[in-house]
């Protein structure tokens, strides 16, 4: 933590089942129970038919890519963890769509180092309890902090603890919300495992995360709060979504990272702190998946926030555009980041491409 600064690393939905998990060296098995595709390898097909042949099997750090050195320059690194980590066969039913990964290939997510994987989503329960106790044992025995799910509310609502140095610590706490697609029946409760799960955003679902946070945060700590909210597709920010993040920066969170959108959504700066309203995609096979071109999903962000240790306020945000190509990321074409770059100046202004193409927030005029 050089110079009273911290750098995290905050990721959007990072998916590793699927046709990911088909290309590891353990897949898993392979039915779906998908209205049109029934067989994972599928979606490995319809990525080759875009961009060419994907290897089988793959290295772990295949699915990252060109992601793993910018990862590595950070101190704090949190994912959405959207997948679980199961060979459970308790397909949730009422949904269309499920997503696992082989338990053996676990060193698919390790290898970017994750310091804290959130859990409140619409997919850590695809296949039950019986598959979410599995993800949260196979998690806890690779070493990796989880935040948003656990075997009861008490668990499943305790911020992940992280330790920066310098007596300093970051609290993650994380939060699904019914916006996003996540079955009220998934939420945990005293006897039951599941997810921290708001109805509705709301002043008072604020208050109840900032009254968790106050139980254990220390005077040196900073907040992260994570929120899996609102639709796949879409870049306006409902009021009520950005009331919830103001209110909770108003009560003393220092980063509000929020996701479950399939692209980037708008960036805001409030009161000197970031507030992320939808990272985006960032690892996952839908490649090849037609319906939503104009949206570019095939494009994603990897966000560096500089923080002030001391402050929680944002120094500076740097932004790596990157391309989903067979099932692998790369670095996006020059072309490719000036248009992440326009679409995101629609919505917050000051935003500049750099020579080596990241993108860079202005923190005063964000």
């Amino acid at each position: 933590m050089p110079d009273g600064v911290l750098v995290l690393a905050l990721c959007g939905d990072v998916m590793l089942g699927r046709g990911v998990d088909q290309v590891l060296p353990h897949p898993g098995d392979p039915a779906l129970r998908e209205e049109w595709v029934r067989d994972a390898r599928r979606y490995v097909e319809l990525a080759e038919a875009v961009n060419g042949p994907v290897p089988r099997p793959v290295d772990p750090g295949w699915p990252w890519g060109d992601a793993l050195p910018v990862l590595a320059a950070a101190d704090v690194r949190i994912v959405n963890l959207e997948t679980s980590v199961t060979r459970s066969d308790d397909f949730a039913p009422g949904k269309a769509v499920h997503y696992r990964m082989h338990p053996a290939n676990l060193p698919a997510l390790s290898v970017a180092r994750p310091d804290v994987c959130v859990l409140a989503n619409n997919h850590v329960l695809d296949f039950g309890r019986r598959g979410l106790a599995e993800t949260l044992d196979t998690l806890a025995g690779a070493g990796l902090r989880v935040a948003g799910a656990g075997r009861d509310a008490a668990g499943a609502e305790r911020p992940a603890v992280l330790p920066v140095g310098g007596g300093r610590r970051v609290l993650v706490a994380a939060v699904g919300v019914r916006s996003s697609g996540i079955p009220g029946s998934w939420a945990a409760t005293a006897d039951r495992s599941g997810v921290a799960y708001l109805d509705e955003v709301s002043d008072a679902a604020a208050d109840d995360v900032l009254h968790r946070i106050e139980r254990m945060r220390g005077a040196r700590d900073l907040v992260v709060v994570s929120v899996h909210w609102g639709p796949n597709w879409g870049y306006e920010t409902p009021a009520e979504e950005r009331r919830f993040a103001h209110r909770l920066i108003d009560g003393g969170v220092d980063l509000v990272h929020g996701h479950s959108s399939h692209h980037p959504r708008e960036i805001e700066v409030h009161a000197g702190k970031l507030v992320l309203h939808g990272c985006g995609d960032l690892v996952d096979d839908y490649e090849g998946i037609g319906g939503h071109e104009r949206f570019r999903p095939d494009l994603r962000l990897l966000y560096l926030a500089t923080l002030d240790a001391g402050s929680g306020r944002l120094v500076g945000l740097r932004m790596t555009p990157l391309q989903a190509q067979r099932l692998r990321l790369q670095r996006a074409s020059p072309g490719d980041c000036r248009w992440l770059r326009d679409r995101l100046a629609r919505a917050q202004g000051r935003i500049r491409t750099e020579d080596d193409g990241t993108l860079t927030l202005d923190p005063e005029r964000g």
